[in-house]
């Protein structure tokens, strides 16, 4: 029987690079696309900007996209990885958003061997998703927002088909620049497992805020993540023990952006289980920080920021938005 060395080493990396998630499947969905996001941290659902690619990460942001905007996204990762995506939104009525996303991972081609380490051919792997959003202003403040998600992925002859669902709700305070919000993200399941098991998704609930200091050009943000899970076991192998206070800083991101004028931003952003799971796998080099920065002109925006997901090597991601 054939085994494909090279996909098993994949999915070995795959999972140090999200090993909060090593139980579940279609992890690239945990994958960020906006640079900004990025920069905070590589989670932030509570960020009003008109930057359409924040709503990858809360489709109740959709609300604060201008008409007809359009962002295409690229991502440096692990060698021979091509990750990129793309957005489109438009506004219908005075309080209707429809958006479109598209996510796209491919890992190159990688050798197939037998068991007895004789290569018999090459494999590839891949995944992506398309999804279908729409966001709704309830009232002045709060906003509404769903993300309906297709997802295929496959790897060598095996595939899988699953559907997703995001649910967000934002609350802005334009007067305090105050913004929140709550999310629940990857609802759903596979339809066509890889095999005969069917795995969960990574479905997360998140609940975060942003703030704009007085009289200063600084902007707070704290995001929590997976508040669904808070067993150690969701996460860790169990090999050793971690205390109550790690295991909640472990669910915290925090960010600030340094607000240089109305169209210049620099950010940085500190991911406490990120820099923990990435030192405890052997990397001290700025584990867990991340920046960024970005132009936002009246038509046209441009954002990159610096992260490590991957014990390999340092990413970059590239943002490029335009108002059709």
């Amino acid at each position: 029987m054939r085994r494909t060395s090279a996909l098993l080493l994949y999915m070995i990396c795959f999972s140090y690079a999200f090993a909060q998630n090593r139980n579940s499947v279609f992890n690239f969905l945990e994958l960020p696309h906006s640079s900004h996001a990025t920069a905070l941290g590589g989670h932030n659902i509570s960020l009003i900007s008109d930057d359409v690619s924040l709503v990858f990460g809360n489709p109740a942001l959709l609300a604060s996209v201008s008409d007809k905007s359009l962002n295409l996204n690229y991502m440096t990762y692990m060698q021979g990885t091509n990750v990129a995506s793309a957005a489109f939104a438009k506004i219908v009525g005075t309080r209707s958003t429809f958006g479109v996303t598209a996510q796209y991972v491919h890992y190159g081609s990688m050798m197939e061997t037998t068991v007895t380490d004789e290569v018999v051919g090459t494999f590839s792997a891949m995944d992506m998703a398309v999804s279908g959003l729409y966001a709704y202003n309830l009232s002045a403040r709060w906003v509404g927002g769903v993300s309906g998600k297709l997802i295929y992925s496959k790897l060598a002859d095996y595939s899988s088909v699953g559907l997703a669902v995001d649910l967000g709700v934002n609350y802005y305070n334009e007067n305090a620049d105050f913004s929140f919000s709550v999310l629940a993200r990857n609802l759903g399941g596979q339809i066509k497992a890889y095999g005969d098991v069917h795995e969960r998704l990574p479905v997360s609930l998140q609940a975060g805020f942003t703030q704009r200091l007085a009289h200063a050009p600084f902007r707070i943000s704290l995001t929590c993540i997976d508040l669904n899970r808070w067993g150690e076991d969701d996460y860790y192998s169990g090999e050793e023990t971690l205390s109550a206070g790690r295991l909640v800083l472990n669910h915290l991101v925090a960010g600030v952006d340094f607000l240089l004028s109305d169209n210049i931003y620099l950010a940085v952003g500190y991911n406490f289980r990120r820099a923990y799971e990435m030192k405890t796998a052997g990397s001290s080099h700025w584990a867990g920080f991340s920046a960024g920065g970005g132009m936002q002109l009246s038509r046209f925006k441009f954002g990159v920021a610096y992260a490590q997901y991957h014990l390999s090597t340092p990413s970059l991601i590239f943002n490029v938005s335009y108002n059709l």
